[in-house]
């Protein structure tokens, strides 16, 4: 913990003077000293959801351990909601505001090791999604039949949106209870598993009892509402028996039927197989229809693509074996095991999310359809890539780095290294222990990368620095004379120093370039290289 707040203190500073980021950004980004001396261990979150007034108001319990004496404690919300009233052993809390931050006074002693509560009370008309999930808030919209049809999405804009939370990923939740009162004819879909629904006949409505029993990220806590039905089955997985719940609009079921189920079977068959045991099993696993096109919400993904293959009917490789499956029931699922059970302390490191996921999509083709139709699948995302930022964002600022190339250049950077090991069941022997070593917890690039060097037995420290932190794609420069190939990376680090296996004519040889000349003896014929290097070629002579 001290180290890395120590690290990401630094990293605000350096940032304050190499980018125009606010006081605000280092107040959401950063481990704040009022954040940094408790630990979350347990919200019971209450929301009544008032739909025609586009309204909430609830209350947040807020369990958690003192880790050092302290009497200032940051809650984030975001305008326009507000905080009411905060309650501590029946007192009520001063507190004050600076823009989505509140600073709570507390009264009562706060004893290291110390076990502690506190009541937040908030309401108001949440920030309205622009365009879901991207630019997110609350999405209300209505259904064929104007049912009401309502859903959260905040990755990256944070959950304060629309509850106080202590809304940096860096600390999760152990455990949470959600209780969510909607309009009598509506249902509202939330994580885990859910517990009872009560009938408030006096007020017309019903509450919907949620808990989740896995730790949690806040942007991965959701709403949904809608006129919904839901059908229940169970999968014979890794960890034995999974509880899948699906909740379709009920104006929607029949295309939910026939499309929804073939998927998460597969899905869960191929990315068991892959990453190791969904992580979640004590939750279940839920697909929930949204008026957006989805999210990675745990426990609760979330769906919108038409109920067709693809994305939104496209193939996102231009190689065909994106048309082989549904795009959103794959990709969002596949973050259960990279964002949920492996989350990222800073959103700078989106990376851990986003690469992994992306490449989850190549090796459910590959599963299914053979290892060459995957690595076709990835190559064909290249075309995605722009190189323009690098993948590794600001710390501590709330800076995701560049959202486009986390994507594809992550999930070719990662088939890259697997041909670079050139050993495939060692290959997923890591992606497997990358899910044993963090299950459930939070972690940052400097952790993975060194467990994956130390897994694989391989310096890393180059290639992650030039696919990471560099926005150039590496290329080989080489030229034929007096029958010696000579070659050099260029358009690189000066340390990137990644081994290559190449072929002249019909002999293979394995080169380790570096960005100085060297050279090998070969027999004359054309240079061919294994296209699943993520690198250009140049011949210079």
């Amino acid at each position: 913990m001290k180290t890395l707040l120590t690290s990401l203190l630094i990293a605000t500073v350096l940032n304050a003077v190499a980018q125009p980021f606010s006081k605000a950004d280092s107040l959401r980004g950063s481990i704040t000293p009022e954040r940094a001396w408790w630990d979350l261990q347990y919200y019971d979150l209450t929301v009544e959801v008032i739909p025609d007034d586009k309204r909430l108001v609830g209350t947040n319990e807020i369990h958690y351990e003192v880790l050092e004496a302290h009497d200032l404690m940051q809650i984030d919300l975001q305008v326009p909601m507000n905080i009411d009233r905060v309650e501590q052993d029946g007192q009520a809390l001063d507190f004050t505001r600076e823009g989505n931050a509140f600073f709570i006074q507390l009264r009562s002693s706060q004893p290291k090791g110390s076990n502690q509560k506190l009541i937040i009370s908030f309401s108001g008309k949440p920030r309205v999604a622009i365009r879901a999930p991207w630019d997110g808030g609350l999405s209300w919209k209505r259904d064929d039949k104007n049912n009401h049809f309502i859903a959260t999405s905040c990755q990256g804009l944070g959950a304060s949106v629309w509850w106080p939370c202590k809304d940096h990923m860096y600390d999760e939740v152990d455990s949470m209870a959600i209780h969510v009162e909607v309009p009598r004819k509506l249902t509202n879909v939330s994580n885990g598993r859910l517990r009872s629904v009560e009938e408030n006949k006096t007020k017309g409505t019903r509450t919907f009892h949620w808990f989740v029993a896995n730790p949690i990220n806040n942007y991965g806590v959701n709403l949904n509402i809608g006129d919904y039905m839901s059908w229940t089955e169970k999968y014979k997985g890794e960890k034995g028996e999974l509880d899948i719940t699906y909740w379709a609009l009920k104006q929607d079921q029949g295309k939910a039927k026939k499309q929804w189920p073939k998927d998460v079977n597969r899905m869960l068959e191929a990315l068991e197989h892959w990453f190791g045991p969904y992580p979640f099993y004590e939750d279940g696993y839920q697909l929930v229809q949204s008026p957006y096109l989805g999210m990675e919400h745990q426990s609760s993904i979330t769906y919108g693509n038409g109920f067709e293959n693809g994305y939104r009917g496209t193939d996102l490789s231009g190689t065909g074996w994106g048309l082989k499956f549904d795009f959103i029931i794959i990709h969002e699922s596949g973050h259960e095991w990279f964002a949920n059970n492996l989350t990222h302390q800073d959103i700078a490191d989106m990376w851990l999310h986003e690469s992994f996921t992306n490449y989850s999509e190549s090796l459910f083709v590959e599963y299914f359809y053979g290892k060459e139709a995957g690595q076709e699948y990835v190559r064909g995302t290249r075309t995605r890539i722009e190189h323009e930022k690098p993948m590794i964002g600001y710390y501590g600022v709330n800076d995701e780095g560049y959202p486009i190339d986390v994507y594809y250049k992550g999930g070719n950077m990662l088939n890259t290294l697997r041909t670079v090991l050139n050993d495939d069941d060692h290959w997923r022997n890591l992606l497997r222990s990358l899910g044993t070593e963090f299950y459930h917890k939070t972690t940052n690039t400097e952790e993975v990368e060194t467990f994956m060097a130390s897994f694989l037995k391989m310096d890393l420290t180059a290639f992650f620095d030039q696919y990471l932190r560099d926005v150039r794609i590496p290329t080989l420069e080489y030229y034929f004379n007096d029958g010696m190939m000579h070659y050099r990376w260029i358009n690189t680090i000066p340390e990137f120093d990644m081994p290559l296996v190449i072929s002249v004519g019909d002999a293979k040889k394995r080169i380790t370039p570096y960005t100085e000349w060297a050279s090998i003896e070969v027999d004359p014929g054309e240079l061919t290289i294994d296209p699943n290097y993520l690198i250009s070629v140049l011949r210079s002579r």
